[in-house]
């Protein structure tokens, strides 16, 4: 089992669930609702083929292999976070910056 360290605060909520202090108040029609979506979002039904860098693809995998999930899975979940907008480009701005 991975051992991932929790803060004093994580430990405390950890006992607290596991000691039945908290309760669900999820209802079945939203847990259908959730499973749906995550069915969606977790559906790959597309192929695509790129062609990048020797460099890049050994940089990718290494990353992937750093992150314990395959390359292939690894690039999508980057696909995914940027056109989501909760992965940002820390390159974009700095040029534009430069020129100013």
């Amino acid at each position: 089992m991975n051992k991932t360290k929790l803060s004093k605060e994580e430990k405390e909520l950890l006992n607290a669930v596991e000691a039945g202090e908290y309760e669900s108040v999820l209802t079945e029609s939203r847990k259908k609702e959730l499973e749906a979506i995550a069915a969606n979002t977790s559906k790959k039904d597309k192929r695509i083929n790129i062609r990048i860098s020797n460099r890049d693809l050994t940089a990718i995998q290494s990353r992937a292999l750093e992150e314990g999930i395959p390359y292939q899975t690894f690039v999508s979940s980057i696909i995914h976070k940027y056109i989501s907008g909760s992965l940002k480009d820390l390159t974009a701005n700095k040029s534009s910056k430069r020129t100013q």
